[in-house]
């Protein structure tokens, strides 16, 4: 397998403009992300503007979230925000990731994509006994729960 993708989404009952917030600025990520609860130590910081293109963040952690950067390199409010992803720990990867925000009825379809390339021996090799939307995936739904509840709140 040298290429994969994983793909969820979730019907949020809130406006794209609500939640498309908590996506552009990755200091909003600490309220929604399931990979925050599984390091209260987790390492964080922050570069480039506040929010949108050339926001930066960073993180170290524990052995269960790695670390790594993201950047994000495309955002088309309040349809689309585009994420460069570079894992560093435990496998060095880079893997684009997109969410996408489509109105429907009342609510906001979201979409949160990854995909990325089995280029290295080693990540052939755990490509071969791990399948990355099995793993990825319940984080993504997850995520996307909580996003869902934090633009509930946001909404009042």
């Amino acid at each position: 397998m040298a290429t994969f993708t994983v793909s969820r989404s979730a019907l949020i009952p809130v406006p794209a403009s609500v939640i498309f917030p908590l996506v552009n600025d990755f200091h909003e990520w600490t309220h929604w992300s399931p990979w925050e609860a599984m390091d209260p130590n987790l390492s964080r910081s922050y570069s480039g503007p506040e929010s949108g293109v050339g926001a930066k963040y960073a993180w170290t952690g524990n052995g269960k979230v790695g670390s790594g950067n993201m950047e994000i390199v495309g955002s088309d409010e309040p349809s689309r925000v585009q994420i460069r992803l570079e894992f560093v720990k435990p496998f060095k990867s880079v893997n684009p990731t997109l969410f996408s925000f489509v109105p429907e009825g009342g609510a906001t379809r979201v979409t949160w994509a990854m995909t990325g390339e089995n280029k290295t021996l080693m990540s052939k090799l755990f490509a071969l006994f791990m399948n990355m939307d099995k793993m990825v995936g319940k984080d993504f739904e997850k995520g996307l729960a909580s996003l869902g509840a934090e633009a509930a709140k946001r909404q009042g």
